[in-house]
């Protein structure tokens, strides 16, 4: 399971994150911070990863084009990375199987 990371997310999920998604990569450090939601998109796609972002656009694209890749938008605001990483290990069991679904291509989550 590996995710890409969205750059309204911290770069520091890629080390908080690492045990549980191995190999993901931040949108920052691939070197394309503001980049665009169609340039974003296809880097995901290109990657083989799961987005993990907190941008509502997503979901639009997601219905327009749908996956890959698959989207996980969380609605959570404005948090700590320790938050976030709190909510995904709580939503394990969720996501993975979100992942492993073949006709699923976002999951929104939220406390």
């Amino acid at each position: 399971m590996r995710l890409l990371i969205d750059e309204n997310l911290a770069e520091a999920l890629v080390r908080a994150l690492a045990a549980t998604f191995p190999d993901s990569l931040h949108i920052r450090i691939l070197g394309h911070g503001g980049a665009s939601d169609a340039s974003v998109w296809e880097l995901a796609k290109s990657h083989a990863c799961t987005l993990l972002t907190r941008d509502e656009d997503f979901l639009q694209l997601s219905i327009l084009r749908g996956a890959p890749p698959k989207v996980i938008l969380l609605r959570i605001g404005n948090c700590s990375t320790t938050e976030v990483v709190s909510l995904l290990h709580a939503r394990l069991e969720l996501v993975t199987t979100f992942i492993e679904d073949a006709d699923a291509t976002v999951l929104a989550l939220g406390w």
